[in-house]
């Protein structure tokens, strides 16, 4: 027979209520006495400032969905009656409108912390790719939460971008059809975007959940790249992880809140003050900064087939990204060549954007097709030689090794050897 769970909390009603449903032992287990490595940098902040703004998104998000209006002859009028009639409206959705950009800046550097730190490498396959679904998701909901607006870059935005479908041949109008709901971004498309902007989050807060969970089976990655040996390696996540986690928030919440309350339409285009009109396109249409590496991609090639593929290649490379790195050692501290590799990428992923905000012409085309042959050179040619020609530097016996006695990558004591990453 099935008998309760004993829980070890004081509190009579925790107590009560661990021992028929045990949520706050496994919170303390996941999120309190969790062994962390004790040598984690600032960046391993990213990941819970990414949690704090998906948290953000969410509440602003459905009391903005309480007074908006998914027609087309009423969302752009229902976005100014949020601003000016609802109490505290302009507050909700200036923290919406620029919790996206603050996503996607956190998110994007969670990823680069990845890349640089390795952690892709086995046993975070898995891992890593669901990061990446989470990407997928996010830049879905994005795309779509900025149609919204039915301003006039929201409208000529969704009109491009889903335009770009049709490229495919056969199946390609049949889903341009299916998105538009009809022959022409209208009304049903209106709906459709709105229905999925806002179930798209939950299955995002689903996904992260199972993030979160293969994280905790194989454990957090380090700056050092290798495995936990012994508990001298580790510290639990409460209360030394959630004080360093509480003091990037903090800093990350007065930066969110300088653009909010000061600069709140610096990241925004001024064609979405003006309603969306269907005759007039405008001069430039330009998507928002965050898929503007992409959008150089697509343009920096001639063919439109050929784009579409190279725009959703730059992203679905990185499913693949496990297996096409052939080092043995994770992170880029000890990898002297990847280590200038891993900027130059992030070099051409800025280029990118920068031709990506500008007219395709010029000196700007020129641009975009170097950073973006470098870009796909960069994983699918210069990483898998790398594993063979690179010689990586000595690695620490330990974590604690370089905590204790200096920085990794010095010195090893007298006859230590380097050793390859270890697999968990």
């Amino acid at each position: 027979m099935a008998g309760l769970h004993k829980s070890e909390f004081s509190n009579p009603i925790i107590n009560w209520i661990d021992t028929r449903l045990p949520v706050f032992t496994m919170i303390q287990k996941e999120y309190g006495v969790f062994p962390t490595p004790k040598n984690f940098n600032y960046f391993w902040n990213f990941g819970a400032l990414a949690m704090v703004n998906l948290v953000i998104m969410i509440a602003t998000g459905i009391f903005l969905a309480m007074n908006y209006q998914p027609n087309t002859l009423l969302a752009f009028g229902s976005i100014q009656h949020i601003m000016r009639d609802v109490n505290y409206g302009w507050l909700l959705r200036y923290v919406h409108q620029n919790g996206a950009s603050m996503f996607f800046i956190v998110t994007y550097i969670h990823i680069f912390r990845g890349l640089y730190y390795g952690s892709y490498k086995t046993p975070r396959e898995l891992l890593w790719i669901l990061g990446v679904i989470i990407l997928l998701l996010m830049m879905a909901t994005a795309f779509m939460g900025y149609v919204l607006p039915w301003g006039q870059m929201s409208y000529w935005g969704a009109t491009v971008i889903t335009n770009l479908f049709s490229a495919f041949p056969w199946i390609g109008p049949k889903i341009v059809t299916l998105l538009w709901g009809g022959f022409s971004v209208d009304n049903p498309t209106l709906n459709r975007f709105f229905s999925l902007h806002y179930l798209l989050p939950f299955i995002l807060t689903a996904v992260i959940f199972l993030h979160v969970a293969a994280l905790h089976i194989t454990g957090s990655n380090n700056p050092l790249g290798i495995d936990v040996k012994s508990p001298q390696d580790t510290l639990p996540f409460h209360p030394y992880y959630t004080i360093k986690d509480s003091v990037g928030i903090c800093v990350y919440l007065i930066v969110f809140g300088l653009f909010v309350f000061f600069f709140p339409n610096v990241l925004g285009d001024p064609n979405n003050f003006i309603p969306a009109n269907p005759l007039q396109t405008p001069a430039d249409i330009v998507p928002e900064w965050y898929f503007l590496p992409y959008y150089a991609i697509l343009r920096s090639v001639p063919n439109k087939l050929l784009g579409v593929c190279m725009m959703f290649g730059s992203i679905l490379v990185l499913f693949v990204l496990p297996w096409l790195d052939t080092s043995p050692v994770r992170s880029a501290r000890f990898r002297p060549l990847y280590r200038k590799f891993i900027w130059l990428l992030v070099i051409a992923f800025v280029v990118l954007g920068y031709c990506g905000m500008n007219k395709p012409e010029g000196i700007f085309v020129v641009l975009s097709r170097i950073a973006t042959l470098y870009y796909f050179a960069h994983f699918l040619v210069i990483l898998p030689l790398l594993g063979k020609l690179e010689r990586p530097l000595p690695l620490p016996e330990s974590i604690s090794h370089p905590v204790i006695g200096g920085r990794g990558g010095g010195p090893l004591p007298a006859g230590a050897a380097a050793k390859p990453m270890e697999k968990a």
